[in-house]
């Protein structure tokens, strides 16, 4: 956990962005988040195109493959 300076009852800029993301979430609720979330994944539809999205999805793709192969060398040792 970061160190606090300062004076008493001043706190970090990670602890005040969880608290006012937690007050965040009382005060607008699950469907907030959704929502937003879904505008941002229409903006990037928009300035990327479906091609972004099969780009991430085989470099994941490739990246799971990597890993179970780790996976099963480190079993035959």
């Amino acid at each position: 956990m970061p160190e606090k300076k300062g004076k008493k009852g001043e706190m970090t800029v990670e602890e005040a962005g969880h608290k006012g993301g937690e007050k965040t979430a009382k005060t607008h609720g699950r469907e907030f988040y959704q929502e937003i979330g879904h505008k941002g994944g229409e903006e990037v539809k928009e300035e990327r195109g479906p091609e972004f999205y099969s780009q991430i999805g085989h470099k994941g793709g490739q990246k799971v493959k990597e890993l179970v192969k780790k996976g099963e060398e480190s079993e035959k040792k």
